[in-house]
């Protein structure tokens, strides 16, 4: 959960020191002097609590999280709107609502251990650390992977791990997981995913080719070890890369 920070001369020496080892920090004044805790609080109110976002912390969590210190600086005023943006490298941030369900399919609990693939921008991991006990998040560009774990320590969570690596095969070191939560569609769930997750758990994974219509799916692994599978809604995300693309093109 958030830590307090440095403060004062010595706060703004060492955030400059370890944006100088990162390809592209986000600055601390992004947004500075705006109304963000309005525009999130919108945002709750219209675009998630208003479309059949009903768990409460999950709720709390997106009004919680900063979403425009994880976008570019010139993109901070669109950051509050419902639609994704880029971040660089070919790669983007879910809109808050495709977030939010997300993160309520996979019903993360206080004391969970939370495994995700796709690191991107850092939001999801951030919004997963106000809920989860541990949060394990795998990014395959690895500027992004850096960029990420430097704002979220920056933003004082201390309960997450951020390695650069291909997700496909999770990060067994730390399995079982309570949840897995999935942001880059591979066109056939990882099978190192399905058997790292708890029985009792939820795989929240969207699935299906790049250039047509995706599924977001819910897999739920019972007592018994057997899965049970259900399809939520279409989507469209950036394909999942690395040995989930060699798998689905049967390499």
């Amino acid at each position: 959960m958030p830590t307090s920070r440095p403060g004062g001369r010595w706060r703004r020496w060492l955030l400059g020191l370890l944006c100088a080892h990162a390809a592209a920090c986000p600055s601390p004044a992004a947004g500075a002097g705006g109304d963000e805790a309005r525009q999130r609080h919108h945002m709750v109110e219209r675009q998630l609590a208003g479309r059949g976002i009903d768990d409460a912390r999950v709720l709390e969590a997106m009004r919680k999280v900063p979403r425009h210190r994880f976008v570019p600086d010139e993109l901070a005023a669109q950051a509050y709107l419902d639609q994704p943006l880029p971040i660089g490298h070919g790669q983007t941030i879910s809109q808050p609502y495709i977030v939010a369900l997300m993160t309520q399919l996979a019903r993360p609990k206080a004391g969970d251990r939370v495994l995700e693939v796709g690191t991107g921008s850092g939001y999801q991991a951030a919004v997963l650390a106000e809920l989860a006990a541990e949060v394990y998040s795998i990014e395959i560009v690895t500027p992004l992977a850096t960029r990420a774990a430097l704002l979220l320590r920056r933003l004082g969570y201390a309960n997450f791990a951020v390695r650069s690596g291909d997700g496909y095969a999770g990060w067994p070191e730390h399995a079982p997981f309570d949840a897995i939560v999935v942001t880059a569609a591979p066109e056939r769930v990882p099978a190192p995913l399905l058997e790292q997750l708890r029985p009792g758990g939820r795989l929240v994974i969207p699935v299906g080719p790049v250039h047509a219509v995706q599924e977001l799916r819910v897999i739920e692994k019972r007592a018994d070890g057997s899965l049970d599978e259900r399809v939520v809604t279409p989507v469209r995300f950036v394909p999942l890369t690395g040995e989930a693309a060699e798998q689905d093109r049967g390499g």
